[in-house]
């Protein structure tokens, strides 16, 4: 854009308010930033602070760059105010427009309610699919599933004004899009707009007042683009402005593309045909925060999977593409070859991949040994089995007809046939435990392993337990882990003693069937990790933590 509309604009820059500033200044071309195509904005409407902000987008096919007037438009904020006359044929030559021209936000508006979504040539232009969020507060995200792009565009559905707006509206888009959308019809992006705030008195726009106490602006050589307004008002100046600027060029973002890239162990910057020319390994070395971005969005498949002993974890999106061959390595690692990298998947997805490479000094120190979260989930799945198949066993001495997988929630042929496909809470467990994890994070994976292993029917293991001879009373109201103490006492008393097991079935109390028992001690504080809500109860079970020997660095 040739038009410095910043320098043009009366206003010196040094006390141009935040929000003005950013309605005059162009939007580079950085596809990552997002560039706000509505607003319905008030602040303070009745106070010293009044700033308010009324944005639309217009889309102007005109192959110019210079400055356009002020549209009709600017100072209602939405673009089309009303409705048709109630008439027959009221309505046969309604086509909604900012002057004539095309939208980005389709927004409507009659002082009282207000509604907006995105125009319909916008998102079948460039093929978007929309979904809803929020209940009251609903917000209209719209998504390129192709790629998939998540968060295109959105912003909120309405607003109703009583007295005061009941909520501001903003709708923002992917930087990249807007420029694709633009450059597909040929067309730039104007804002249209009016701003308003109070000012205290200041010198600087008392001289553009030249001793008035009520003044109008408006540019002395071409096009109107602006129509400035300052006038005294309840002590200060009041400002206002109602404007036209071009916002977005008709002029592409550069292309995201993996060709170019630099790896880790590489001086060489690396291409498609390059990769796929190597023959050896040449792998490299994720933080497996690189999984992040698709173990929390359920459009993607993270399973993970065993094969011919090690770990995979390889991401993969509804069959249209996927990574391949990335291996868990000690902790925190994914090793994964070069080549495989760059086999058929969306640019974005390899570059996503370049942000965690690690080089081999920022490796060097790790142990590549070590047991990681996935090993870790897979080693507590074991237990469970090999817990619900002993009490099933169990249960069958005594007439009890329940299955290991009834009991834990776990079949072993269906693992056999499908790994953990069918078993989500064994994947969120797996997800990527990160050194540096948030308390909330902490709190959050206490609750995902207490939802797995507290799956024992509690009627079932009563009576076990009155079978044992426990006191029903006694047995009455205790919890799952209370109740697998007390069966895990009386089991261990009967190995001391190198009892048969059907010594398990007597009519009196075994001797120390309630007593505390350390094995336990992790499953207590489990749970009460689980439901630790204030800071101080967290402080307390850390403390416990640290006290059995738990270390908050691994």
């Amino acid at each position: 854009m040739s038009f410095d509309y910043i320098g043009a604009f009366p206003i010196p820059v040094a006390i141009l308010p935040e929000k003005l500033r950013n309605l005059l200044e162009s939007i580079s071309f950085d596809p990552q930033q997002r560039v706000e195509v509505a607003c319905f904005f008030e602040s303070d409407p009745h106070g010293p602070n009044v700033e308010h902000v009324y944005l639309q987008t217009a889309v102007v096919v005109d192959n110019r760059d210079e400055p356009i007037e002020v549209l009709d438009e600017a100072g209602q904020g939405v673009v089309k105010f009303c409705v048709p006359i109630d008439t027959k044929g009221g309505a046969s030559k309604f086509i909604p427009s900012i002057s004539g021209q095309d939208y980005v936000i389709a927004s409507w508006g009659n002082n009282y309610f207000y509604s907006f979504h995105l125009a319909e040539k916008v998102w079948m232009t460039l093929g978007l699919t929309p979904r809803c969020v929020g209940n009251e507060h609903q917000r209209l995200i719209y998504d390129d599933l192709g790629l998939p792009e998540f968060g295109v565009v959105e912003g909120e559905v309405s607003s109703e004004y009583y007295g005061e707006l009941k909520r501001n509206v903003s709708w923002k888009m992917s930087n990249e899009y807007l420029r694709k959308y633009l450059w597909l019809r040929g067309a730039r992006a104007i804002r249209v707009f009016y701003y308003r705030k109070l000012f205290p008195d200041q010198a600087e726009l008392r001289e553009l007042m030249k001793g008035n106490t009520h003044i109008e602006l408006k540019p002395c050589t071409g096009p109107a683009w602006y129509l400035l307004d300052i006038r005294q008002h309840n002590g200060g100046l009041l400002l206002q402005v109602w404007a036209s600027v071009e916002s977005v060029s008709c002029k592409l973002c550069p292309e995201q593309s993996a060709d170019g890239l630099v790896w880790p162990g590489s001086t060489e910057p690396m291409t498609h045909s390059h990769a796929n020319a190597l023959v050896g390994m040449n792998s490299v070395y994720l933080d497996d925060k690189f999984l992040q971005r698709y173990e929390q969005n359920t459009f993607y498949d993270t399973v993970p999977f065993r094969l011919y002993g090690v770990w995979h974890c390889s991401p993969s999106y509804k069959g249209q593409w996927n990574f391949t061959d990335c291996v868990r390595v000690g902790r925190n690692l994914i090793q994964v070859p070069l080549r495989e990298l760059y086999k058929p998947k969306p640019d974005r997805e390899i570059i996503h991949a370049h942000k965690f490479a690690l080089s081999s000094a920022e490796i060097a120190h790790l142990d590549m040994d070590a047991e990681h979260i996935v090993a870790k989930t897979q080693r507590l799945l074991d237990q469970l089995l090999w817990l619900g198949d002993n009490l099933s066993r169990l249960g069958a001495l005594f007439g009890l007809a329940k299955t290991g997988a009834d009991l834990v929630g776990f079949s072993r042929e269906e693992l056999q046939s499908n790994s953990w496909a069918q078993y989500p809470n064994l994947c969120k467990l797996a997800q990527v435990a990160p050194l540096d994890m948030s308390q909330q994070d902490f709190l959050a994976r206490c609750k995902s392993l207490h939802e797995i292993w507290q799956k024992f029917p509690n009627g079932y293991l009563k009576r076990l337990l009155e079978k044992a001879g426990c006191p029903r009373v006694a047995i009455k109201e205790l919890g799952s882990i209370k109740l697998l103490q007390a069966l895990t006492n009386i089991i261990q008393q009967l190995n001391r003693h190198e009892e048969p097991i059907d010594t398990f079935s007597s009519t009196s109390e075994h001797e120390g069937w309630s007593d505390r028992n350390d094995a336990m001690a992790f499953l207590f504080l489990n749970n009460d990790l689980r439901i630790a809500d204030a800071h101080e109860s967290f402080s307390k079970c850390l403390q416990t933590l640290q006290n059995m020997g738990f270390d908050q660095k691994c």
